[in-house]
C-alpha cells in the first residue's frame, strides 16, 4: 500500500502538568484540520507504463479564524493503478478557491463547470474550463432568465449532459421589476395593477432556504452561450435535483409539492416529493414514483437503465428509515432493494436501514448493478455495497476503528472517501472496488492521512433499558475523554437536538476541544436516534419530554456509575430539541447538574405553532393528527403546555448560558428571549448571547467561534477549572 501525505501534529500537543490552554486557542488547535467536501477523478489517456492513470481533485475547507471566514482550496494528486495496487501523490501545490458557488467535472473527466460570483457587481457566472483553461464564461446575472441560482440542498444540482454540450441546473423564477411609485405622479390603470404586487408575499421554503420560493430548471446551452427555462413542468411542485435522461431527451428531476403552502424543507425528508420526467421534444411530463410518497435523491446507473432513489413516508417523523427504490428504465417497473427497517436483528453489525437525506451524487459502480451509499448504522456511519439484483447488503467499513465513513465519488471502480473518528480528524483514502462477489477485504490506501490527536480516547457505551414498556431496546452513546489526570474528570452531558438524528462517531472539533479542556463528553443516541431502526424512531412519537428526557438521565447515571468521573460536576450543552431535553433536566434533576449552556432552545411548544417553519413537527411529537387545514385546540394547545419547559422553570438552579440566532426560522428566538427573562425573574444567572445573521444551527467561522468560545468559559467558570495531566504527543 502506498503510503500519503502525513500532517505535522507537533504543535498539537497537551499542555504540561499544572498548565491550561484556554478555550480559544484549543478550538483554534482543533479546527486547523481540513474538512473534504468533494473529489473528481479524471483519466489519463495512455497511463503512466502498465496500468491505468488519473488525477484526483479534492475540494477541502477550514476556518480561517484571523479573518472570520472559510477558507476553500483544492488539491490534486496523481493516482497510479497497476496490479500491485494504487499509488498516490501529490501532483500539484493547493491553491485557493475563490468565490466558487457550485462546481461539478463532465462525465469524461476532461471539463469542469464551476458557478462563480462576480465581485464587486455579485453577478453569477457559469464556466466551463478544461485542459486549455477558461473556454466559456456566461453571465448568467446579465441574460436576465432567470433570479438567483440555487446552491443549498436539497435542491441545487449542476448536471452535465452526456454529449458534455449542456448543463443542467435550478434557479429561482424571474419576477418582473417593479417601478418606484413617484409620489404625486398620476399612473394608469395599468400602473396601479402592477404597483399592487409590489407588497405581495411570497412564500419560502423556511430554515436554510429563506431566500427561495420559486426554482425552475434551466438548461445552458455551452457552445451558444444561451440560457433557457425550460416549461411543462407541473405548476403544483418545485422541481430540483435534475439529472439527463438516457440520450440527453429529457430530465428527471425530483418535484415538491408546494400546495396548500410551503412547509421548512431543511432536514425534512418526509415532504410529499416525486420522481419526474420531463421530455423535451414533446414537453410531456411524467411522474415516474409513487403519488403520495417522499421521493428524491434520482441516481441513473452508468448504462442508462436503471434509475436509483430514496423513498419514504409523507408525515410523522421528519426524518426516518428510508426505502432504496430502483426503476427500469425502459419498461418503467419499480421494485424495492432495500425496504424499511423496522427492528434490526441479529449482530450489532446487521443492517440497521437507510437514514441518509441523499445518495453520493455518483454512487454506481461501473457494472451498473452495483451501488454505493453512507447511512447511520447505530452510533457509526457505515459505507454500504448493495447488489440491486440481489438485493444483498456488504458493509465495507464494519469494525474500522473509524466511526464515520463518506463516500466522496467512484469513478471508473475507483472509490474515493473520507474516514473519521472522535479523535481522529478526516483523512482523504482511496480504494480499487473488487469485482462482484470479492469486495471484502477492500484495501484502503491513504491520500492525505491525518494521525489521531493525541490525548482523547472513546468508546461506545450501550445502555440498557431495566423496565420500558415502549421499544425496550437499549440506546447507545458516545463518551469521549482526556488521556489522564490525577482527578475524576467532570462531565458535559450532550443529547442531540432533532429529536430525529444521532450523533455518530466522526470528528468534531468542539467536543475534542472540551476534551483537551479536561471534560469528558457524554453524546447520548437516545430511543427516537436515527440508526437504529424505525420502531426506536416512531417509539418517541407523543413521548417527546418524557421518554427521551428519562434516556438521557439513565445514560448519565450510568456513565457516572461506571467511568472515573465526578458526580458532582456534570453540565449539559446542547441546541435545539437537545436544549429542550436539558431544560427538562434542570428542572427534574436540579441537585445533578451545575451548569447549562444551550443553543436556540425549545422550550415553550405551543408558542412554536405560529413561528415555526415546521409546524406540524408540534402535533406530530406529541402524537397528534396533523393537516395543512388543522387550526390548535385548546386541548392540543394544554398538551403542549404541559410537555413544554417553561412552566417548571422555577425549579431551575443551576446557571444557564443561552446562545440565539436571531433569523432562527425552525425555532423562534423569542422562546429564548421568554425563557431569559423567567429565569433572571427567578434569580437564576443567566447570560444570553444574540446572534444577527445567525439561523437555526449557528453556523459561520465567526459565530461557531463565538459559540464555542463563551460556552466553554461558562462551563469552565461553574464547574471548575479540570486539571489535565502531562501527556506525550
Amino acid at each position: 500500500m502506498a503510503s500519503g501525505t502525513q500532517r505535522d501534529m507537533g504543535s498539537c500537543v497537551q499542555p504540561a502538568e499544572g498548565q491550561q490552554s484556554s478555550p480559544g486557542v484549543c478550538y483554534r488547535e482543533l479546527s486547523r484540520f481540513p474538512a473534504f467536501s468533494c473529489a473528481a477523478l479524471g483519466a489519463i489517456a495512455g497511463g503512466y507504463g502498465q496500468g491505468r492513470a488519473f488525477l484526483l481533485h479534492a475540494e477541502c475547507s477550514q476556518p480561517d479564524l484571523p479573518r472570520r471566514r472559510l477558507l476553500r482550496f483544492s488539491r490534486h494528486y496523481s493516482v497510479q493503478c497497476t496490479e500491485h495496487g494504487i499509488a498516490v501523490s501529490r501532483a500539484a501545490l493547493s491553491t485557493e478557491i475563490h468565490n466558487w458557488l457550485l462546481g461539478q467535472d463532465s462525465p469524461s473527466g476532461q471539463r469542469r463547470a464551476v458557478l462563480v460570483r462576480c465581485t464587486p457587481q455579485g453577478h453569477e457566472l457559469l464556466e466551463v474550463w478544461d485542459g486549455s483553461g477558461r473556454s466559456h464564461s456566461v453571465d448568467l446575472t446579465a441574460l436576465g432568465k432567470h433570479g438567483a441560482v440555487y446552491t443549498e440542498r436539497p435542491f441545487a444540482c449542476l448536471a452535465w449532459s452526456h454529449l458534455e454540450t449542456q448543463l443542467l441546473y435550478v434557479a429561482e423564477r424571474s419576477r418582473p421589476m417593479l417601478p418606484a411609485a413617484c409620489p404625486g405622479a398620476a399612473g394608469s390603470a395599468e400602473d396601479e395593477d402592477e404597483e399592487g404586487e409590489q407588497f405581495v408575499y411570497h412564500e419560502d421554503w423556511g430554515e436554510r432556504l429563506s431566500t427561495r420560493s420559486a426554482p425552475v430548471l434551466c438548461v445552458l446551452d455551452i457552445k451558444s452561450s444561451s440560457v433557457s427555462v425550460l416549461e411543462n413542468v407541473p405548476e403544483h411542485v418545485s422541481p430540483g435535483q435534475a439529472l439527463w435522461s438516457p440520450g440527453d431527451t429529457g430530465v428527471v428531476f425530483v418535484g415538491w409539492w408546494h400546495e396548500p403552502f410551503r412547509l421548512g424543507l431543511s432536514a425534512c425528508s418526509n415532504r410529499r416529493s416525486g420522481i419526474f420526467h420531463l421530455d423535451l421534444a414533446s414537453g410531456h411530463c411524467e411522474l415516474l414514483s409513487a403519488p403520495n410518497r417522499a421521493s428524491f435523491s434520482p441516481r441513473l446507473s452508468p448504462d442508462g437503465q436503471r434509475l436509483l432513489y430514496l423513498e419514504g413516508a409523507v408525515g410523522g417523523p421528519h426524518r426516518q428509515c428510508l426505502q432504496l427504490r430502483m426503476l427500469t428504465w425502459q419498461m418503467r417497473q419499480t421494485v424495492t432493494v432495500l425496504d424499511v427497517v423496522q427492528e434490526p436483528t441479529g449482530s450489532e453489525s446487521s443492517f440497521t436501514g437507510i437514514y441518509s437525506d441523499a445518495l453520493p451524487l455518483r454512487c454506481w459502480a461501473a457494472d451498473s448493478r452495483r451501488a454505493l451509499l453512507c447511512t447511520p448504522q447505530r452510533s457509526r456511519t457505515d459505507l454500504l455495497l448493495v447488489d440491486t439484483e440481489t438485493a444483498t447488503i456488504t458493509n465495507l467499513t464494519a469494525g474500522s476503528s473509524d466511526g464515520c465513513w463518506e463516500l466522496l465519488t467512484i469513478q471508473w471502480d475507483l472509490l474515493v472517501a473520507t474516514c473519521s473518528a472522535p479523535h481522529h480528524p478526516p483523512s482523504l483514502v482511496m480504494a480499487e472496488l473488487p469485482p462482484l462477489g470479492q469486495e471484502l477485504p477492500l484495501r484502503w490506501v491513504p491520500v492525505e492521512d491525518t494521525p489521531p490527536v493525541p490525548g482523547i480516547t472513546w468508546k461506545t457505551l450501550t445502555v440498557q433499558q431495566s423496565s420500558a414498556p415502549h421499544n425496550p431496546q437499549p440506546f447507545e452513546a458516545l463518551l469521549l475523554s482526556p488521556m489522564g489526570g490525577n482527578t475524576p474528570h467532570p462531565l458535559v452531558v450532550c443529547p442531540h437536538g432533532g429529536p430525529h438524528a444521532v450523533f455518530d462517531a466522526r470528528w468534531r472539533p468542539s467536543m475534542a476541544a472540551l476534551c483537551r479542556l479536561g471534560f469528558a463528553v457524554l453524546l447520548v443516541n437516545y430511543r427516537g436516534s436515527l440508526g437504529f431502526g424505525q420502531a426506536s424512531i416512531e417509539c418517541l412519537q407523543s413521548r417527546v419530554g418524557e421518554q427521551d428526557v428519562a434516556d438521557t438521565q439513565l445514560a448519565v447515571e450510568q456513565v457516572l456509575r461506571c467511568e472515573p468521573l465526578d458526580p458532582h460536576r456534570v453540565a449539559l450543552l446542547a441546541g435545539s430539541h437537545g436544549a429542550f431535553i436539558a431544560l427538562h433536566l434542570l428542572t427534574r434533576h436540579p441537585e445533578h447538574y451545575r451548569a447549562c449552556a444551550l443553543r436556540n432552545p425549545v422550550s415553550n411548544l405551543p408558542a412554536l405553532l405560529g413561528t415555526s417553519d415546521i409546524p406540524d413537527w408540534r402535533y406530530t411529537s406529541l402524537g397528534l393528527p396533523y393537516s395543512f387545514q388543522r387550526v390548535p385546540r385548546v386541548e392540543d394547545l394544554v398538551v403542549m403546555l404541559q410537555r413544554s419547559p417553561i412552566i417548571q422553570a422555577p425549579q431551575v438552579r443551576a446557571p444557564v448560558l443561552l446562545c440565539v440566532g436571531a433569523r432562527d426560522r425552525r425555532v423562534s428566538p423569542t422562546q429564548a428571549l421568554e425563557l431569559y427573562r423567567v429565569l433572571r425573574a427567578g434569580g437564576v444567572p443567566t447570560r444570553l448571547l444574540w446572534y444577527p445573521e445567525g439561523g437555526h444551527a449557528l453556523t459561520g467561522v465567526e459565530t461557531e467561534a463565538d459559540v464555542f468560545g463563551n460556552c466553554a468559559r461558562w462551563l469552565l467558570q461553574h464547574l471548575g477549572q479540570p486539571r489535565v495531566g502531562q501527556h506525550s504527543s
